[in-house]
């Protein structure tokens, strides 16, 4: 397989110890198969109740930070509950299809605790659903580094995909 890169994108800190071993572990794991890349966004802080018009405005504040941080010619997966559910195959698949393509940067956008702005959204090539469950973004972000693995391990044809 052509290089893949990839970037994730996600707003806010991890604030667990055992978050971040596990996502030390698999971006460690990743350098393998190409260049790999966490960039934090800095999390709106807020307190609750909020009236529909602060939520717009955090959203779109967190959003101008990922849309400044995603490099031109990337290739956008926005992490949204109401998106496409895929197997580990199908994003193995992708991640193919994009590297014979020609597209050399994929990248992953996790939003803060309120979801992404709608401009962001729109941004993405492809919008993925993880479940239908609601994670904390925090644990989101180990589970899909989790499964960007899998899927490189799925192209390069190795024993770690069951």
């Amino acid at each position: 397989m052509a290089i893949l890169n990839v970037q994730v994108i996600a707003v806010g800190k991890i604030k667990e110890k055992y978050l971040d071993l596990g996502l030390k572990e698999y971006g460690k794991r990743m350098r393998r198969y190409g260049r790999f890349e966490v960039v934090e966004i800095k999390e709106e802080s807020f307190n609750e109740p909020l009236s529909d018009k602060e939520v717009e405005q955090i959203l779109q504040r967190e959003g101008e930070r990922i849309l400044a941080a995603i490099k031109p010619r990337s290739y956008v997966f926005a992490l949204d509950r109401l998106g496409e559910s895929w197997s580990s195959e199908e994003l193995a698949a992708e991640f193919q299809r994009l590297a014979v393509g020609g597209i050399s940067q994929a990248v992953f956008v996790i939003g803060g605790s309120l979801g992404l702005d709608q401009r962001v959204v729109s941004r993405a090539d492809v919008r993925l659903s993880f479940s239908a469950f609601t994670f904390p973004h925090q644990l989101m972000r180990l589970i899909l580094l989790e499964q960007i693995y899998r899927s490189f391990t799925i192209v390069a044809g190795e024993r770690y995909h069951k």
